[in-house]
């Protein structure tokens, strides 16, 4: 029997103060640089969701085989981590996990001196793994992979026999998670020469330190959302800060024009709701490229459904290869809301204004992807929803319900 959460919140003033998350981003790359560096420091401040207790567990285990479930940045970063770690090893995840692509990975790390083979289909998890020192050299891959499969390989350069220079070829994706993973090493003491399309890591060694996780911004994109639903109000989110690793910090600029006014504070934010949108949209739609940060992308497209602002947005490649298929995802579940989405080109998505005959209480699945339990969430401000197998939010925001739970206060 499917588990289903019924939502229907009071529609009137917010005044809420929340303990975010910490960055689960930030949190799993901490966990390999720590590892790397032998350090004998405990990270503060590391989050407690699914995908990070699988690192943690891993790191803690005799074991030999490891299930990541259903964290993808975890399956990535290990498979890396191993590859250079001495002793042969398994790795395997969910079913779901079974059919997501990891050949890029797998590729790099052979061709690299590494020797990674499947163990059921090719091109996807289980691996089996024979770890060794690597050779390390020059390759080649496709900007628009997912940042995780460079960052896992960046993060265990420094420890390659001659360094690791990566070509990316075309138009980069996610090139923030790049550029954190970049500042992450250089605070470990490793210097990565990232210019244009070319990185270039030469044989170091990371130093150890002591590290302390800033909140997740894609976490706080719900109370963003949550706000520009409500009546008005303001909410005080813990742990953020303007000078943030994290690319998801644009979503302070992105509803600006949704109408929330954000202030920046030593160590957490306050986002207000002011009487005015900055929207000026009569002739055109929203056009906002996400190449940079798919993940505010379901936030962001269903903000804009239920604000009845028409959009095309561009640079969600990559949302075709996360927990689930997130175009085809928001295409179904918008359509119960009454709202008809359509996707114009590879890696775009749009809403012209179409809309349909909604569903009388809308039961929005979420195909085991956290995300979008939490991004349609906001939507029972403004009418009553059910949310499907509720208990997926634990992949990266284990307190969200209860946290939710204050708007029936």
């Amino acid at each position: 029997m499917k588990s289903v959460k019924y939502l229907s919140f009071p529609r009137k003033n917010i005044e809420l103060e929340i303990i975010l998350p910490a960055s689960k981003s930030i949190s799993n790359r901490v966990l390999i640089l720590n590892a790397l560096s032998y350090s004998p420091y405990e990270i503060e401040n590391l989050s407690d969701c699914d995908d990070t207790r699988v690192m943690v567990d891993a790191f803690d285990s005799n074991s030999t085989h490891f299930d990541v479930g259903a964290a993808g940045t975890s399956m990535r970063f290990l498979t890396a981590f191993l590859a250079k770690t001495v002793g042969e090893w398994t790795i395997t995840g969910s079913e779901r996990m079974k059919n997501r692509p990891i050949k890029v990975l797998v590729d790099a790390l052979n061709l690299l001196g590494g020797r990674v083979e499947y163990m059921e289909k090719e091109g996807f998890p289980p691996l089996r793994i024979f770890g060794s020192a690597l050779m390390g050299g020059e390759i080649s891959l496709d900007g628009g992979i997912s940042s995780q499969y460079i960052s896992a390989l960046m993060m265990i350069a420094p420890y390659m026999q001659n360094g690791l220079k990566i070509n990316l070829k075309g138009k980069i994706i996610s090139k923030p998670y790049i550029e954190m993973t970049r500042r992450m090493m250089a605070d470990f003491g490793v210097k990565v020469d990232f210019r244009g399309n070319r990185i270039d890591i030469k044989p170091q060694t990371y130093q150890p330190i002591r590290y302390r996780v800033e909140s997740d911004w894609s976490a706080a994109s719900y109370w963003y959302e949550m706000l520009t639903f409500a009546e008005g109000g303001k909410i005080k989110l813990n742990g953020l800060m303007k000078n943030s690793l994290q690319g998801d910090s644009q979503v302070a600029e992105i509803y600006r024009d949704f109408g929330i006014k954000t202030e920046y504070f030593d160590n957490y934010i306050v986002i207000t709701k002011s009487t005015t949108s900055g929207f000026e949209l009569s002739t055109s739609a929203l056009e906002i490229d996400f190449t940079d940060i798919p993940d505010l992308a379901q936030t962001v497209v269903v903000t804009c459904c239920m604000k009845d602002i028409p959009f095309r947005f561009s640079g969600l490649q990559s949302l075709k290869i996360k927990e689930t298929n997130r175009i085809t995802a928001l295409i179904n579940e918008l359509k119960k809301l009454g709202f008809l989405l359509h996707e114009p080109a590879e890696g775009q998505l749009a809403w012209s204004g179409e809309k349909c005959e909604s569903e009388k209480t809308p039961s929005i699945a979420t195909y085991e992807d956290h995300r979008m339990a939490m991004a349609f969430t906001p939507v029972a401000l403004i009418r009553p929803v059910e949310i499907q197998h509720p208990e997926v939010v634990t992949k990266s925001y284990p307190r969200f319900w209860e946290d939710i739970n204050q708007l029936n206060g």
